[in-house]
């Protein structure tokens, strides 16, 4: 009995549906409900885990010990619900991945171990699942198509996962396919990110953050359409077709929610932090650094999902890039706001800033803006620009975090706001920043600023 007539027979498949879940084993909830509850259990098992910890306590436990196992518990169950649910929500655990840098290391290890096994092992689609999708979008034949394909999940990503494969000329690949309902269970989430919009108005009084969430909405959203990925994946291929440093896999085949790419055979990122040389590491960082920067001017893109696991060390030190679904169109307008930024950032005029953060709608007409902490905090930027390398490292972006998440009324960053269209290039930057920042990487920014943008960095000053 093939699986589709096993599920047609089968009444707990009709109730898994009626709830908004999807009826094939390893695939995520849709329902708005069902995905709420899931969420919803996290702060309850914690608290519950609190009580019980009173109980261990009492009874002679360290305390440490005690809150030690309450902190590791908790990440493990938060990232095991962000690997079923994910769609935006598994995105959130890639933004976790970026705010658990923030941490104390004590405090910050129990969520590095299970962000990794979100990374690493997701849970998977059964062969089931996967063959009814290939069937759908390439067609009953799609066998036909590969000399041979792996049932095993070779990696799992937000919205789909990946398999390795054999076309049929003998051409290694990888063919990422879609999560059944994964369109359902995004669209639940960013209805719940778009109710969310007054709490981040709250936590921002200065900024317009409707316009700020939609677009960032949109963006999600454009990350389901497997045809505009390849794309995207097609125009940066030709930029860098001829890159000493940078490789990227050919699009072979698009149909529906199955893209087909040349496989890289690469070392991710992820197995390399904290064990790779540590020239070594900053040598890829550098190559990260230039390949973000370079992605606008070559490939009229912005890359906007750097994190570890979509980079890797190919076998002969190139860098190796994957997972092109959130690349947005480079709005070139802003190099004018960079270079007007840019000059009183390096000139270090607080009224020259100022004046450009105004005039290029960074706050709210007429609002308050505190420019001398405002100047305070970009100092670094001003030292990165001018200097040949500058340093970045965890204890770096820990003291960043702490400053930006301060939620004391006094943060400047409640006096500011953002343009939309500058969404992807903040979401491409603080991904970016945090890969630097674990590589500990000698960013030679002012080097990168001149060779990709010379009319930008000489408005610049430098």
């Amino acid at each position: 009995m093939v699986d589709g007539d096993r599920e047609r027979r089968v009444t707990p498949f009709a109730r898994r549906a009626k709830a908004g879940r999807d009826p094939r084993p390893g695939t995520p909830p849709t329902g708005q409900v069902a995905r709420s509850a899931r969420l919803a259990a996290v702060p309850v098992a914690y608290a519950g885990r609190r009580i019980a910890g009173l109980g261990k306590r009492a009874a002679g436990r360290d305390a440490a010990d005690v809150q030690r196992e309450i902190r590791t518990r908790t990440a493990e169950h938060l990232f095991q619900v962000l690997g079923e649910l994910k769609g935006c929500v598994a995105k959130l655990g890639q933004l976790l991945g970026l705010l658990e840098l923030g941490l104390a290391p004590e405090l910050a290890e129990p969520y590095r171990q299970a962000l990794a096994r979100l990374h690493d092992s997701a849970p998977a689609m059964l062969p089931g699942a996967i063959h009814a999708e290939l069937a759908t979008h390439l067609g009953a034949d799609w066998r036909s198509l590969f000399l041979e394909f792996d049932d095993r999940a070779a990696a799992a990503a937000s919205v789909g996962q990946v398999h390795r494969a054999r076309w049929h000329d003998g051409t290694p690949v990888a063919v990422k396919v879609m999560y059944p309902g994964a369109r359902r269970a995004v669209l639940a989430d960013l209805q719940v990110l778009r109710r969310a919009t007054p709490l981040f108005t709250a936590l921002l009084p200065g900024a317009d953050t409707r316009p700020v969430i939609e677009a960032l909405c949109q963006e999600i959203n454009a990350e389901l359409d497997y045809a505009r990925e390849a794309e995207n994946q097609r125009a940066f291929a030709a930029a860098f077709a001829d890159d000493q440093e940078v490789v990227l896999s050919r699009v072979i085949a698009q149909r529906g929610d199955v893209l087909v790419t040349e496989w890289l055979e690469g070392v991710p990122l992820t197995r390399l932090i904290g064990c790779g040389e540590a020239a070594e590491l900053d040598r890829l960082g550098v190559l990260i650094l230039r390949f973000l920067f370079s992605a606008p001017a070559r490939a009229a893109h912005v890359y906007g999902d750097p994190h570890p696991g979509n980079f890797l060390r190919m076998p002969d030190g190139r860098l190796g890039v994957v997972d092109f679904g959130a690349c947005t169109p480079w709005p070139v307008a802003f190099l004018d706001v960079a270079g007007d930024v840019g000059a009183a950032v390096v000139a270090d005029s607080p009224a020259d800033l100022e004046a450009a953060i105004r005039r290029h709608g960074f706050v709210a007409p007429g609002g308050a803006l505190d420019i001398a902490t405002v100047a305070s905090r970009l100092r670094p930027v001003r030292e990165a620009l001018l200097a040949p390398t500058y340093p970045l490292s965890a204890d770096w972006l820990r003291e960043q975090v702490r400053l930006a998440t301060d939620l004391r009324l006094s943060n400047v960053l409640r006096q500011l706001t953002m343009p939309p269209d500058h969404t992807p290039i903040l979401r491409s930057f603080l991904g970016g920043i945090a890969i630097l920042c674990q590589l500990r990487t000698e960013v030679p920014l002012r080097a990168e600023c001149t060779r990709w943008y010379p009319e930008t960095a000489a408005a610049a000053g430098l």
